[in-house]
């Protein structure tokens, strides 16, 4: 079995996430995000960065906030973001038989992400910050893949690019890709997702 993070690794969505949360902030009469603050969100649910975000400048109107996420339209967003060079290619050329599944911390923008970009049908199972109690770093949304299809940790690879993303899968003992992020505990490090079809040949009996 084969998942997949979403941010930084099926996709580059550095520009859409800053365009996203600036366009909050700004909304809210608020300065934009350092360098700090996008590496935070980066890996992030939603909440949780605008939570860090806010308490960061002092801001407390909950109810000023949740107007102008209400009244936020996602899809603009998603426009700014890229797929990472040769996704499709890997998703076309997992062999027969091998599983795909995505493990993200987005909540209800993942459905809008894959409609957009016609990728909805590539994968079997999709988990989302929505879909568990605790998302990445904690194990649970690992574990909801493997439970969902009986597949033993040790049968499966989960491919990230954050600090969450190889925690959560050592903690579920799933075997994990490093995608550009040599800095990472892993048991594979990927420069180019094709390389990730060598890595499924070299574990297949």
């Amino acid at each position: 079995m084969l998942i997949l993070d979403c941010d930084g690794v099926m996709f580059d969505s550095k520009e859409a996430n800053i365009a996203y949360y600036n366009h909050i902030l700004a909304e809210l009469g608020l300065p934009p995000m350092d360098e700090e603050e996008v590496e935070f969100i980066h890996s992030s649910t939603a909440e949780e960065g605008v939570s860090y975000l806010l308490e960061r400048r002092g801001f407390r109107d909950v109810e000023r906030y949740r107007k102008v996420r209400e009244g936020l339209d996602y899809l603009p967003f998603i426009r700014l973001m890229r797929p990472e060079p040769h996704l499709r290619e890997l998703l076309q050329g997992v062999p027969p038989g091998v599983r795909k599944a995505i493990s993200t911390n987005r909540t209800y923008t993942i459905g809008h992400v894959l409609e957009h970009f016609g990728l909805k049908d590539h994968f079997d199972y999709v988990v989302s910050a929505l879909d568990v109690s605790n998302p990445k770093p904690h194990p649970e949304p690992l574990l909801k893949v493997l439970g969902h299809f009986g597949c033993a940790p040790r049968e499966a690879l989960f491919v990230g690019d954050t600090e969450r993303d190889s925690r959560a899968s050592q903690r579920a003992g799933v075997p994990f890709v490093a995608y550009k992020n040599r800095d990472l505990e892993a048991d594979y490090y990927i420069e180019d997702l094709l390389d990730v079809l060598e890595v499924i040949r070299s574990r297949r009996p």
